[in-house]
């Protein structure tokens, strides 16, 4: 996560936020709206600007903090998120798709021509890009908040920290931390079950194995996540090299580590790249 672009809370009385949507299923805003009585406490020190999911009420920008959920998909959406980027004072990426591409970021190791022609009648009426690709590779990101969807209450952490003009605290630990807070027995250690959780970033409290299945990494790799490692236990527990590369390219697999395990696993070390793509290689080939 990137260190936040604090507020100053004696320059602004009540700051203004936006939220915005590029290509995802909205679950991420849903959460924001799922915070009910919450969000009605946030409302008193923030003034929401713009919410289209919530409200047909527009106050023209600047913004002082901007929410943006979804990856980049289309030519449109560049144009857009810079827009966006200039009227942001601070801009927050919620989500997989904002952060790390999303579950459309499965196109990104095919061709996209080939996707088109099957889905649509008509292809020739579809603009896109060949990646879909998270917001930071296009623009300068102030905050990264994960998962798929994210945790209400973190995004209520991160909203209040940017309006107090304080840094969020938001744990960069990994999933395990939260099963050993729960009690919860280690599903590769009792069970042999694959479990992304040693690696994944922590913020779902441990869903998944609380109900004795493995972690699939919708919060994105935990800082220093050593996947190689896990990559190879993987391995002696079982799965293939098809089972782990698929394991890997999930909600998250286009975040960097879990792009190169996946490369590794299915023996393409290096051909996608481990590093961000960046705008030039997402806008490289355009469908029109």
């Amino acid at each position: 996560m990137s260190r936040p672009k604090l507020l100053s809370p004696s320059a602004i009385e009540q700051p203004t936020l936006a939220v915005w949507k590029f290509a995802s299923c909205d679950g991420c805003q849903l959460s924001l709206l799922d915070c009910e009585r919450e969000l009605v406490a946030v409302a008193r020190r923030v003034t929401i600007a713009s919410f289209p999911e919530a409200s047909s009420r527009v106050i023209e920008g600047p913004y002082d903090v901007s929410l943006v959920e979804g990856s980049i998909s289309t030519p449109a959406d560049l144009e857009r998120i810079e827009e966006i980027r200039r009227q942001s004072g601070a801009l927050i990426t919620i989500g997989a798709c904002a952060t790390a591409g999303g579950i459309q970021a499965l196109r990104n190791g095919a061709s996209v021509g080939d996707f088109v022609s099957i889905v649509y009648a008509r292809p020739d009426y579809i603009s896109t890009l060949a990646k879909s690709t998270p917001i930071a590779d296009h623009v300068e990101v102030d905050f990264e908040l994960r998962g798929c969807p994210i945790d209400r209450t973190q995004l209520l952490e991160v909203i209040t920290a940017f309006a107090n003009g304080r840094p969020p605290h938001i744990p960069s630990t990994s999933v395990c931390t939260e099963c050993k807070a729960r009690s919860i027995p280690c599903v590769m250690v009792a069970d042999g079950t694959p479990c992304l959780g040693p690696v994944t970033h922590a913020g779902c409290n441990a869903l998944c194995p609380s109900y004795r299945r493995g972690c699939y990494g919708c919060f994105g790799p935990a800082e220093s996540a050593n996947t190689a490692s896990l990559d190879g236990h993987l391995a002696e527990l079982g799965l293939d090299a098809r089972d782990r590369e698929r394991l890997w390219r999930g909600f998250a697999g286009w975040a960097p580590e879990f792009r190169a395990a996946a490369d590794r696993a299915g023996g393409t070390d290096g051909a996608a790249g481990s590093g961000r793509a960046g705008a030039p290689a997402a806008e490289g080939s355009e469908l029109r």
